[in-house]
């Protein structure tokens, strides 16, 4: 069943899972480094933890506002297939089992955004929009 009135809608629900996606791994890095809004578990951060809440902060940042989106997705997609295969993978082959389900989502989302680019309500929409014609 083709439902035309939410196709219209595409670039804007686009947009919202950017920056919801965006946000959520904002929040990650955040947590790592400033223990906001919960303290992360493991103190002192390792250097592979200092690398990924540098890789969360900017790459959350970047993909919220619409920034280099492409780039930044394709960024923090690798980062989550990284932290799935090293951090859940080993302990079971099921993602329900080995609390994976987050970092496979992040992963695939992220894959999509790097493909589809940031939708609408990103700066780098507003850059194409600008941008003089060659």
């Amino acid at each position: 069943m083709e439902l035309p009135w939410l196709s219209r809608l595409q670039p804007q629900l686009l947009a919202i899972l950017r920056i919801v996606t965006g946000l959520l791994f904002l929040e990650h890095g955040l947590s790592k480094y400033f223990g906001f809004p919960v303290p992360f578990p493991v103190h002192p951060l390792t250097p592979m933890l200092m690398a990924a809440g540098a890789i969360e902060l900017i790459t959350g940042t970047l993909i919220t506002i619409g920034l280099f989106t492409r780039l930044a997705a394709f960024v923090a997609s690798g980062e989550m297939a990284f932290a799935y295969f090293i951090g859940h993978f080993p302990k079971s082959f099921w993602p329900a089992a080995n609390m994976g389900e987050n970092a496979i989502l992040l992963c695939f989302i992220f894959l999509y955004l790097a493909a589809a680019g940031a939708g609408a309500w990103s700066i780098d929409s507003a850059r194409l929009r600008d941008a003089p014609i060659r």
